[in-house]
């Protein structure tokens, strides 16, 4: 079965880390650490705890203090560096769907013509999301929980999947190229949806074939998206 690839070492997505493992915290000694860097450090820290506790209890029963615990960071500097949950939940989702764009881009931009880039950039995805089960419940399934604002991402998120589609080849269409587009992109993203919901992150990679097909039938046809299936093809 054709999979995607795994995480590249330098892609660390919030939640991949143990927020208290003890390498990661500040050492004490004669040599004073900077302000940015110990906010930095905590910043990296609670985000972690923020997207692993979302993923074992969902973001409607997260406390700040449920956070704050997993992170080993107190409230007061919780507070210094987020407004509240929803501020925490956002910028773990900015974080590290920027990070999953950028790598499927860079997949995308490596591959030799439109169908390659297409199945690239979907194997970059499913792979690094498989690797990063918390941080896959938490972009994908709880931000449903979080209302308007996590709407709002969401829709943010799916507006740069367009992007890929920018070297579309030219052929002639039923219906609008950028309405057909929504319906792939929109079809695509269900089915990781699906996936990750049923707690089968593990198993997306295994998706890889099926949303190809689903992404480039509707452009290429059938016989020709069926060909395109294998790296080689």
């Amino acid at each position: 079965m054709a999979t995607g690839p795994s995480v590249p070492p330098e892609l660390v997505l919030p939640g991949t880390r143990m927020a208290r493992d003890p390498e990661r915290s500040l050492r004490r000694g004669p040599r004073r650490t900077s302000p940015e860097v110990v906010a930095a450090n905590q910043r990296d820290r609670l985000l972690d705890g923020f997207v692993r506790t979302v993923a074992q209890v969902g973001y409607a029963h997260t406390r700040v203090s449920d956070i704050c615990q997993a992170a080993g960071v107190t409230r007061p500097v919780f507070y210094d560096l987020f407004k509240g949950k929803e501020d925490a939940f956002l910028a773990a989702h900015r974080y590290g769907t920027t990070m999953v764009i950028g790598a499927m881009e860079e997949a995308h931009a490596k591959a030799p013509d439109w169908p390659s880039a297409v199945r690239a950039g979907l194997g970059a995805l499913l792979g690094i999301l498989a690797d990063a089960p918390a941080f896959a419940v938490m972009a994908i399934v709880e931000i449903d929980a979080v209302g308007p604002a996590g709407w709002e991402a969401r829709e943010a998120l799916l507006a740069r999947f367009r992007d890929f589609f920018t070297d579309l080849p030219e052929t002639e269409l039923p219906i609008p190229t950028e309405e057909l587009i929504d319906t792939v992109v929109g079809g695509a993203y269900s089915a990781i949806y699906r996936r990750i919901a049923a707690d089968r992150t593990a198993e997306l990679p295994g998706l890889l074939p099926g949303l190809t097909y689903s992404v480039l039938a509707p452009f290429l046809g059938p016989e020709r998206a069926a060909a395109c299936l294998t790296p080689d093809a």
